[in-house]
């Protein structure tokens, strides 16, 4: 194979593909699928402070070339990931990072210096698409203020890598990511959903119970496409790309747009397999173009 490896923010990937948070569990639930340890990094389910419920059903809806969800972050807490969790994947041969949500800033720190003391998890991917109870509900993420607040918190007790994950219901998608690398970032991912809602017409009723909810899948892929590429000549730190790759060609896209590395999700519930095609996929691109490196392709994008 080529050389594959990438680095970000200090933590060696042995390939740029990972998984996306909510979509692969905490990877144990796919290991019947494919060799876990081909992966560059598994991305386990958003954990919070404390046990979430989540909202309630239906929460999920399939639409053309994608599907809305309102899970809700549905867990059982950072202390139980910590007892129950953690021991059962922490020898993974694969970088397990845990995303982390909050309601306020004070969760979100609580939660990430629980996760510093785990030996096994070399990094932690902050979700700031949570709304911000403490303001209203705004999210931290759809201001460069509230990005820095949550991310400079963070950052003072949190001592890995530190992997901020990017909302794109935003106006200026670069003013935040600067904003998450000037207080201590050390990586950016996105994108995160979009908002969206899906409508019964025949009951002229909402399908998800909470109205709205976050469309993913094929659909988003060139909002997401587009927001790397500006990302990535906003920022210096690594880009992590995630939206709508649904193969190994559209990986490839987010890597020449300055991707350092991607995350797969939706497309996971469709083929299981689907990663290990994506790492085979970007392998096999680099032998054809006579690339030795995936890091030669790295904002290889020519305009």
């Amino acid at each position: 194979m080529a050389d594959l490896s990438v680095n970000i923010g200090g933590l060696k990937l042995k390939n740029p593909v990972m998984t996306a948070s909510g979509t692969f569990g905490y990877g144990k639930e796919y290991e019947d699928f494919i060799d876990l340890s081909r992966l560059g990094g598994i991305i386990v389910k958003g954990t919070t402070l404390k046990f979430r419920q989540g909202n309630p059903y239906p929460r999920m809806a399939e639409t053309p070339m994608g599907m809305i969800n309102a899970v809700g972050l549905q867990n059982k807490g950072i202390r139980y990931f910590v007892d129950h969790i953690y021991p059962q994947i922490k020898d993974i041969q694969s970088a397990m990072i845990v995303n982390v949500a909050g309601s306020c800033v004070e969760d979100y720190v609580e939660t990430a210096q629980l996760i510093n003391e785990l030996d096994k998890i070399p990094a932690i991917e902050l979700n700031i698409s949570c709304p911000n109870v403490k303001q209203g509900g705004m999210a931290f993420g759809v201001s460069a203020k509230g990005c820095a607040e949550v991310v400079n918190a963070v950052r003072a007790v949190y001592k890995k890598t530190l992997i901020v994950k990017l909302s794109p219901n935003v106006t200026d998608i670069a003013e935040i990511a600067r904003a998450a690398e000037d207080a201590g970032a050390d990586s950016v991912s996105l994108i995160n959903t979009i908002m969206g809602m899906a409508i019964d017409s025949e009951k002229r009723r909402p399908i998800l119970s909470t109205v709205t909810g976050g469309l993913s899948g094929a659909a988003v892929k060139p909002v997401a496409l587009r927001m790397v590429w500006q990302v990535a000549k906003a920022v210096k730190i690594p880009v992590v790309g995630l939206g709508g790759i649904m193969n190994g060609r559209d990986a490839v896209e987010f890597l020449l747009a300055g991707a350092t590395a991607v995350e797969i999700g939706t497309a996971n519930f469709i083929d299981p397999t689907i990663t290990v095609k994506v790492i085979d996929y970007i392998d096999n691109y680099l032998k054809r173009h006579n690339f030795r490196s995936v890091t030669e392709i790295i904002g290889a994008l020519e305009v």
